[in-house]
């Protein structure tokens, strides 16, 4: 939503302040300049990316549109979720999770939590480093070295697409440049014409270095930057799971290890220790927390 509003408070300003200056807004109409622009802008996207950065540069940019659901109520949610599994596996059997982990879906532990289960790469995270353990022979050290590694793999594959768009949202002043001399070659071929003809062919080619530098300043590079705290906010996450996973493996008894990764969530969005042994008690989030998310 705020993504939305800044494009609207860029627009409107910088139109706003083109009509007080009595500009004419039609002047600002070029399609052929905003094709030249966008045409390479997207074509370098194509020719610098395979398909998989594509879908993933796809998905970031509809999710900035969402915003970040990943407040207080999230993390409660989440946290109660490693509460009652590390509960079952402390009542059953450490062994007794192997079924759980194999099929989470049909786990009576993750079934409750379909938001969970929807994040696939999250699930394997959890499920491939229990698998590891249950196995036996791993050091929790080696399995956080594991956790890490995964971390890093997953963080470098969502920074992919995000650097490819700063990429080309820096060299969108370039393309504007570009549209502005072919703008000039236009009117080169105009002069001894009309004073007005050659004014509007002058227009039309400085419009072009115009979008190419609001593309690039007021739209493309905003976004990229709201996509890296996406992934910055995405790693957090999976931070706390390592966190309260790892304690866990090391003996913690489970409120104490969902407590030490209660302590790993930022403390803008971090539950309070009430709010989360109410909600581990079976209580819903609390209303503020909601509200955070």
């Amino acid at each position: 939503m705020f993504v939305i509003i800044g494009c609207l408070v860029v627009i409107g300003a910088i139109l706003g302040g083109f009509v007080m200056e009595q500009g004419q807004l039609l002047v600002l109409f070029q399609p052929a300049e905003l094709l030249i622009i966008a045409g390479a802008a997207l074509g370098t996207i194509l020719i610098s990316n395979p398909i998989p950065t594509l879908k993933r540069m796809g998905r970031g940019i509809l999710g900035t549109l969402k915003g970040d659901s990943r407040g207080t109520a999230f993390y409660l949610e989440n946290l109660k979720m490693l509460n009652e599994l590390f509960q079952y596996a402390r009542k059953n059997g450490i062994a007794k999770l192997e079924v759980d982990i194999d099929e989470p879906e049909k786990s009576p532990v993750f079934a409750k939590y379909p938001a969970f289960l929807q994040n696939h790469h999250a699930v394997y995270f959890i499920c491939d480093t229990l698998r590891m353990f249950i196995s036996g022979g791993v050091d929790p050290f080696e399995l956080d070295q594991m956790m890490e590694l995964d971390m890093e793999v997953h963080h470098h594959e969502l920074h992919e697409p995000v650097a490819s768009l700063s990429t080309v949202a820096d060299s969108l002043p370039g393309l504007g440049i570009v549209a502005a001399v072919l703008g000039v070659v236009i009117t080169m071929g105009a002069l001894g014409g009309p004073p007005e003809e050659i004014g509007h062919k002058v227009a039309a080619a400085l419009v072009g270095t115009f979008l190419g530098i609001l593309l690039c300043y007021g739209f493309l590079g905003p976004v990229a930057s709201r996509m890296a705290r996406a992934n910055d906010a995405d790693a957090r996450f999976y931070h706390v799971m390592r966190v309260g996973v790892l304690a866990f493996m090391r003996g913690s008894a489970p409120i104490l290890a969902v407590e030490f990764a209660r302590r790993a969530i930022p403390s803008s969005i971090r539950p309070t220790f009430q709010e989360l042994e109410k909600t581990c008690r079976g209580g819903s989030a609390p209303a503020a927390a909601a509200a955070a998310a």
